[in-house]
């Protein structure tokens, strides 16, 4: 009858929090300082705080043709090293700052690509870009202002990264059929 009682004893038992508690106070379970899964649910912290981002690849007019969703505090050049071998290579490809690398305008031009790429600030050599075609990206901005139109997609409301990713290529269908 006693085992079901709170007693002082049971309480202070020696190493009793040691075992799955960083120390003996209250907090969270030991467990590397980060929440689990969020990575590969493409969930990332950024300065925003917990953010994914969408890349995409558009046609002549604006619309989708391939997307990728990495966490916020990915770099984009990652996601575009996925993205762009999936479809055929294209005259021209229309990025802005954050895909400034020699590494990727090396790769587009092994595909006979022209990089339409504003240089990055901080580069000490900038590369030249052209300047009227470049202004064609607002067909871009204008795709992710369509997307951003519905609320799912704006907030993310989905925890897994898969379920996202489908909404995400449901209003594109719908965006694309009324485009």
């Amino acid at each position: 009858m006693g085992q079901y009682f709170l007693r002082l004893d049971w309480l202070n038992r020696p190493g009793r929090d040691n075992v799955h508690r960083r120390d003996p106070h209250q907090s969270p379970p030991l467990g590397g300082g980060r929440k689990r899964g969020d990575f590969q649910q493409a969930v990332g912290r950024s300065r925003g705080g917990r953010t994914t981002k969408i890349h995409a690849l558009t046609e002549d007019y604006g619309r989708p043709i391939a997307f990728v969703i990495t966490p916020g505090n990915c770099h984009d050049l990652t996601a575009a090293r996925d993205l762009l071998p999936a479809v055929s290579p294209a005259r021209r490809l229309l990025a802005d700052r954050a895909y400034d690398a020699n590494s990727l305008r090396e790769w587009l031009a092994e595909r006979g690509t022209k990089a339409v790429i504003p240089p990055n600030p901080t580069r000490k050599h900038p590369h030249r870009y052209d300047v009227k075609a470049y202004k064609g990206r607002n067909l871009i901005e204008r795709m992710f202002c369509r997307l951003k139109d519905f609320r799912r997609i704006a907030t993310r409301y989905d925890k897994r990264a898969d379920n996202f990713l489908s909404a995400i290529l449901l209003v594109a269908a719908v965006t694309w059929w009324i485009n």
